[in-house]
């Protein structure tokens, strides 16, 4: 395993193209305060430059949070101005996980809240325990919940969307995987298994491919049917210039021959 202490605040280690974030120095319970969200979204650049990393994880120090929201003593004391470059050094560090050009699994083993769920839902996958916690109470400290809570009424309805963001109420890890928050529960003594299986499924696999999937999956999540079509289209025969579809194609019909 390559271990890289990035930062004060993020850890990278690196074990068999399986990257994981470490959130560090940010409270019992990872609290995205202003160094925090510089320092990840830093090391978030520095892992899309990486080849050896397929797959990243994110997780927080420990088991009693994923990211249990945004620092409310730092906030407490903005004005309009600084609130600003707070929420957009948030929206930034939502970004850079939302598009990186590989798979991101968010990493929740309890309470996962506010800016913290914001940047779940910016992951790709999210696999909890079954102790977690997941909500957007924004509305209970006087601000509305904004970035990645867009994606809610598509992700969950907008039903479900107004319960959550005009409430506040925090859900428990069995709602949130039938409401599609979670895409995986286990018991927390099986969360770093359940994440490492996940992960291996994609270890294997043409990260070219994968970065092109991981963009396509972007794309429709703004653009008009028609056009998603005809953009496919056009990935598809580009990925013929990856050399990716000979090797793998090439993987599959050598062992159905050995196999026959």
């Amino acid at each position: 395993m390559n271990t890289n202490a990035w930062s004060e605040y993020a850890g990278l280690s690196v074990d068999g193209g399986i990257g994981t974030l470490h959130i560090q120095n940010a409270g019992k319970l990872n609290i995205l305060g202003t160094p925090v969200i510089r320092a990840l979204t830093d090391a978030l650049a520095h892992v899309a430059a990486r080849d050896d990393i397929r797959v990243l994880v994110v997780r927080g120090e420990g088991d009693r949070a994923f990211i249990a929201g945004a620092d409310i003593k730092e906030m407490a004391q903005f004005d309009m101005q600084r609130a600003a470059a707070f929420i957009d050094g948030l929206r930034k560090l939502s970004d850079a996980v939302r598009l990186l050009p590989k798979p991101v699994i968010a990493r929740i083993p309890g309470w996962c809240l506010g800016g913290g769920m914001e940047f779940a839902l910016a992951c790709d996958f999210r696999i909890g325990a079954d102790q977690a916690k997941m909500g957007m109470p924004e509305v209970k400290v006087g601000i509305p919940s904004i970035i990645q809570a867009a994606l809610l009424p598509r992700l969950i309805g907008t039903a479900r969307s107004n319960w959550m963001l005009l409430t506040g109420e925090i859900v428990d890890a069995g709602k949130a995987l039938s409401w599609g928050l979670l895409d995986s529960v286990v018991p927390l003594a099986d969360l770093d298994e359940e994440v490492a299986r996940v992960a291996r499924m994609m270890t294997d696999l043409g990260p070219a491919a994968l970065a092109q999937q991981k963009r396509l999956l972007r794309e429709w999540e703004n653009e008009p049917l028609e056009t998603s079509i005809l953009n496919g289209v056009r990935e598809f025969a580009q990925a013929f210039n990856t050399g990716e579809p000979q090797k793998y194609m090439g993987e599959f019909i050598r062992a159905k021959q050995k196999s026959s």
